[in-house]
């Protein structure tokens, strides 16, 4: 096993890379140029099994080990950036208006690349690593992980066991988390249109008023979490948009809301759709009104298998010592669409520290070049530890 300091000498190349990612963002299923630069480095690094195209920009490259038969496990890194525009003040900002990564996902490429340039030069271990490169992480349903798996990359490739790892804002440079079980939520969707009667807003006992109906459906959800779900178990329900009338003096015929639904229990997947429209539509009617609801299940629990937990908590420790690997950090409300894999595969998925940078999805957001020498040395000793000849 390799301590940090065997990876210090990519720091600087990956750092190019990442700021090049950086500079030129592309967003979901759009990372053309992204994926050629990816499949340009692999080639020079004499990978000679690059398959691209994978759910629309997609790359799968395998790396055969020299010590032997043996199984071949999936290391993955996203490649997408975010509608948002970019306030970092770096000198290596988006140069593509209103797309920049605030997700850090041109670091998660960049350290992805370097463990590949590391492990196709020493091919110390036996059986084989898929290098993942996936589109599309961010998007609502059908996302490039989703869309990954649906195209069948884990037996098109013979992958046993798959791996993630993404940073975190606010966690030490060189530390990483982790726990077993559920790490991050499940993410589902939802619209209601309240549907009333409108008129005049000075005239309000002439109409069905959708928009009092709509605040009296927003608390109402809240009270599924607060008094019909088990206090010990996780669920957010989250009104996040509400489109009414556009003037004053108008009452409308509808109201348009939609939000999130988070849990870390599978089960409450059912419960929340089968509540938020069973409350929605009784408060609805109360009023002498009606709704209509669409429920969509984007993303499941991100959930770390036991064995895929101790294999990356042992990876991690051989970097980095005990001390600085949290293995039971507290699981996450946020959602991944890594876990399509980790439902395909076992396997698991880890944080690690982007120090004290703004967060992710913040216009003032930039990955952290010196956490490129613990992403490249973890994947590193993950492969070692997995796959040691």
């Amino acid at each position: 096993m390799n301590g940090v300091e065997m990876f210090r000498d990519l720091q600087r190349e990956a750092t190019e890379w990442r700021r090049y990612l950086h500079e030129n963002p592309e967003p979901d299923f759009r990372e053309h140029n992204t994926a050629k630069f990816v499949a340009g480095k692999l080639a020079s690094f004499g990978i000679n099994h690059i398959e691209t195209g994978i759910a629309e920009t997609g790359i799968v490259a395998l790396i055969q080990g020299e010590g032997g038969e043996g199984p071949t496990i999936g290391l993955r890194a996203d490649m997408d950036a975010l509608p948002i525009v970019e306030a970092s003040g770096k000198p290596w900002s988006s140069k593509n208006p209103g797309v920049m990564h605030a997700c850090g996902h041109d670091g998660h490429t960049a350290m992805l690349l370097g463990a590949a340039k590391y492990l196709a030069s020493a091919r110390q271990f036996k059986g084989s690593v898929a290098l993942i490169f996936q589109p599309a992480e961010e998007p609502e349903f059908p996302t490039g992980g989703f869309k990954m798996v649906q195209e069948g990359i884990m037996d098109r490739f013979g992958i046993s066991q798959v791996f993630g790892m993404h940073n975190r804002p606010g966690v030490e440079i060189g530390k990483f988390g982790i726990c077993d079980g559920p790490i991050m939520g499940s993410q589902d969707d939802f619209d209601i249109i309240v549907k009333g009667s409108g008129g005049h807003a000075a005239h309000p006992h002439r109409t069905i008023d959708p928009v009092v109906i709509a605040a009296q459906i927003i608390i109402g959800l809240q009270t599924l979490v607060s008094r019909k779900t088990d206090p010990m178990e996780t669920l957010v329900i989250s009104v996040t948009k509400l489109n009414a009338a556009q003037a004053y003096n108008v009452i409308p015929d509808r109201v348009e809301m939609s939000g999130t639904v988070r849990t870390h229990a599978s089960g409450l997947r059912d419960f929340a759709e089968r509540e938020i429209l069973a409350s929605a539509q009784g408060i609805a009617r109360g009023f002498g009104a009606d709704i209509e609801f669409k429920y969509l299940r984007s993303v499941p629990v991100t959930f770390n298998h036991t064995e895929g937990t101790n294999l990356a908590i042992k990876a991690a420790r051989s970097l980095v010592g005990s001390e600085s690997v949290n293995d039971k950090m507290r699981p996450s409300m946020g959602a991944e669409d890594f876990a399509y894999m980790l439902e395909a595969r076992p396997g698991a998925f880890i944080f690690l520290g982007n120090g004290r940078t703004a967060d992710c999805h913040n216009p003032a957001y930039d990955f952290n070049d010196e956490a490129l020498p613990y992403g490249i040395g973890y994947w590193v000793n993950l492969v070692d530890t997995v796959l040691g000849a």
